[in-house]
């Protein structure tokens, strides 16, 4: 998928609720973004420490300098999942373009709004309560930049919990080769006969409010429709100062047992950011639309097409049929059959923050599946767009994960070659360089793969910025 977007393009489409694979700890999959898989299509960070949610001035309120849009991976066995580079819900740039119209009046809006989105690090306390709702005994203990609780290469059940906010959680429990002794409560131990039918909606959500309220979100809107075989999964939603939030979703799996199965969502808290003032729902859509039409075409004909097509609320052509010319395709239309005000997952210099967006439920076509589609509301001359690439295209680091001074980077090089990595520090920024050093003498093998390499900072990273160097974008957290 491109990231090269215009001026107001600040999101994507998203779809809802891809299911996940079943995660196994003996096959080292673990969980991706709760019961359903998510991936923001865009990314809204910081914002936050700002007035908190004081004024919203241009002087009050930071810029949001988006990141640009990452691919998302697919999840296997998913027949809707799109193409490889594709993010969920994301139009197929070599499909025919989309058009988003709405079936009635749209909605305003408060006129202003405040980001979110959590800070600092997990403590050992947060985790092992999590871990006690989940029915995993021992103590919490570091493995790189995470939290870990349980059998991390044996079959039973595993938590990890990434050390820093928003405390990425990860859980996964499997049938252990042998069972516990009779009457001893182990983590591995083997769950009940089960006769195969994923358990009741009603018992289902009634298995999993331990978990939610470990994590805070005893209070969410809970959704138990999705089942995975036999697992039922309930996909919790929470209400952040008042609003529907998309892409916070904590999923809890429980199986036919009735015992929980497996799950992902974040533990840290959030906290209200800056204010900023907010668009309807009207402009919001227009954008979407404008965005679109740039990434299909430049032209005021979208997809080529010999009938002009208007933008929401512009009057109708008389001849609606739009007639595809010079080989190629007529947009797709999407109808709008609402909109909803609410706070939308997004990356601000690398961290995930919660954003004002509209939240359109679209219909694809006349009968066609529903999904979400998310824009940000907030106003565009407080939204910055993502830095565009450097020439090489390619930015080295692709990832970091951080505890307390030491650095982890991830990044993408050549299987003959040897890589350091060093840091540059700032009080607001870590800026990344790694080095390549290619082998002198002999053939090398054009393979890439996925290398990591440790920096120790002066000091602990704290809230600063992790930049590459050499593409000068921002770097995201693992």
């Amino acid at each position: 998928m491109s990231t090269e977007r215009p001026d107001n393009d600040v999101t994507g489409p998203r779809r809802r609720r891809t299911p996940l694979a079943v995660a196994s700890v003996a096959a080292a999959v673990l969980l991706a973004g709760g019961g359903g898989a998510y991936w923001a299509t865009t990314a809204s960070g910081d914002g936050g420490a700002a007035d908190g949610g004081g004024n919203a001035s241009r002087d009050a309120a930071p810029v949001l300098a988006l990141d640009a849009a990452e691919a998302a991976p697919a999840t296997p066995g998913d027949p809707d999942t799109p193409p490889p580079g594709i993010a969920p819900g994301e139009p197929d740039p070599n499909g025919p373009p989309v058009v988003y119209r709405a079936e009635g009046k749209l909605p305003d809006g408060p006129g202003k709004a405040a980001v979110h989105r959590a800070t600092g690090t997990v403590t050992p306390a947060e985790v092992a309560r999590l871990a006690k709702a989940l029915g995993i005994p021992g103590t919490p203990r570091t493995v790189d930049a995470s939290w870990v609780v349980g059998d991390e290469d044996g079959p039973g059940a595993l938590l990890k919990v990434t050390k820093q906010a928003p405390g990425t959680w990860t859980f996964a429990r499997t049938t252990p080769v042998e069972p516990c002794d009779p009457g001893k409560m182990c983590a591995n131990q083997s769950p009940p006969e089960a006769d195969g039918k994923p358990v009741s909606e009603q018992a289902a959500k009634a298995a999993a409010a331990p978990v939610l309220n470990a994590v805070g979100q005893e209070d969410a809107a809970l959704d138990a429709a999705q089942l995975m075989g036999d697992v039922r999964v309930v996909n919790a939603e929470p209400k952040v100062d008042g609003l529907p939030t998309y892409g916070w979703t904590t999923g809890v799996q429980i199986g036919p047992d009735g015992t929980v199965a497996g799950g992902s969502g974040q533990l840290k808290a959030l906290e209200k950011g800056a204010t900023y003032p907010v668009i309807g729902a009207k402009a919001a859509l227009n954008q979407l639309n404008e965005a679109g039409r740039a990434k299909g075409d430049a032209s005021r004909d979208i997809g080529g097409c010999a009938t002009p097509v208007p933008l929401e609320g512009e009057p109708k052509p008389s001849d609606p049929q739009c007639v595809p010319s010079n080989g190629k395709r007529a947009p797709v239309q999407h109808t709008v059959e609402d909109a909803v005000f609410g706070l939308a997952l997004s990356y601000v210099e690398g961290r995930q923050t919660l954003v004002p967006s509209w939240l359109f439920q679209v219909r694809q076509g006349s009968g066609g599946p529903e999904s979400t589609v998310t824009q940000i509301a907030v106003a565009p001359e407080f939204v910055e767009k993502p830095a565009a690439p450097t020439p090489s295209g390619d930015r080295k680091a692709t990832s970091y994960a951080a505890d307390g001074r030491t650095l982890e980077v991830t990044f993408w090089g050549g299987v003959c070659s040897t890589y350091t990595a060093s840091a540059e520090e700032s009080p607001g920024q870590v800026r990344i360089t790694i080095t390549e050093k290619p082998q002198k003498d002999g053939a090398c093998i054009m393979i890439a793969k996925e290398l990591k390499r440790t920096v120790t900072l002066e000091k602990p990273l704290g809230d600063r910025t992790v930049i590459d160097a050499e593409s000068g974008a921002t770097v995201p957290r693992s």
